[in-house]
């Protein structure tokens, strides 16, 4: 067979499109399964765009069963535990009953604390219209226990020293009456206050303002002026009693039956540098005897 009858090796050669040598177009090899282009399938057999479901048909990751044996995820953190109510502290952490019972008391202190204000204030302040119509009411509040002096704020203070004394006469158990010695009762308080951080009201005040109550509401005859000095008179008594009785003055079944008050005025020495000149001889005010009621001499105070 010549050139010219091998169809398309003689129309092209060896070299030629579709040739052995052409790399474009290996040969397969015998026995390869690379589809030829009669097996390729038409068009009309390839799914379409329109062919694809929809994405909604899609099962996402969340609709996917867990795999067996796979770590699940972790849970998400729970709320934190709501806090405990704190507990109630001071009057509301009382009963009804008890709540009431204590606004009823803090209302009664607040109206007296008021009250006892408003008192001081009328008694200290100048003369006006409500003190002078409630005077009475005013001094029966204030006198003697809620007295207010203010000579230590006076241009000329106080430079006396004032001591006062007492004795008694003493109904003895045999029948007898004895009298005892003069009690020195404001050395007893200097005694008692000297070295005390923290001396007492009773110790600093109650002698001296019951005694200086006394004469400001008596005359120079130890008479009593109005009913303030009768009041004084009694409050002294008593004050002189009590401190016998502390003392014990009427001794073993003895009763005071009788008292003497008496006041020992001295001046203060003036300074060394000082050409002022004093006398330094002591100053005795004796008031008469005063009869002791029973209640009075056997308890101190009736």
């Amino acid at each position: 067979m010549d050139a010219y009858d091998e169809g398309s090796h003689a129309r092209h050669g060896r070299t030629g499109p579709g040739g052995p040598d052409d790399p474009a177009s290996p040969s397969a090899p015998p026995g390869s399964d690379v589809p030829s282009s009669s097996d390729t399938p038409p068009l009309s057999d390839v799914p379409s765009s329109s062919d694809t479901p929809p994405l909604s048909d899609v099962p996402s990751s969340s609709d996917t069963p867990p795999t067996p044996g796979a770590p699940s995820a972790p849970d998400a953190d729970p709320p934190p535990p709501t806090p405990p109510p704190e507990p109630r502290t001071g009057v509301a952490a009382l009963s009804l009953p008890y709540r009431i019972a204590a606004a009823v008391a803090l209302g009664t202190v607040a109206v007296v604390v008021c009250a006892h204000l408003g008192m001081t204030f009328l008694h200290v302040a100048p003369a006006n219209t409500v003190s002078k119509k409630h005077a009475e009411t005013i001094e029966d509040w204030i006198y003697p226990e809620f007295e207010q002096n203010w000579k230590l704020f006076a241009p000329n203070p106080l430079q006396q020293n004032i001591s006062v004394q007492v004795r008694a006469e003493v109904l003895t158990p045999d029948g007898g009456v004895r009298t005892t010695g003069w009690y020195d009762l404001s050395a007893e308080d200097g005694r008692a206050i000297d070295g005390n951080l923290l001396p007492s009201h009773t110790q600093q005040n109650e002698l001296r303002r019951a005694w200086d109550f006394f004469v400001a509401t008596h005359d120079g005859e130890d008479r009593p002026v109005g009913m303030r000095g009768t009041l004084a008179e009694s409050y002294l008594r008593r004050i002189m009693v009590m401190r016998l009785g502390r003392s014990d003055a009427a001794g073993p079944g003895g009763v005071v039956d009788q008292i003497q008050v008496r006041s020992r005025t001295t001046e203060v020495p003036p300074p060394e540098w000082s050409e002022e000149k004093v006398s330094t001889k002591p100053v005795y005010r004796t008031l008469p005897w005063w009869s002791v009621p029973q209640d009075e001499a056997r308890g101190g105070i009736g």
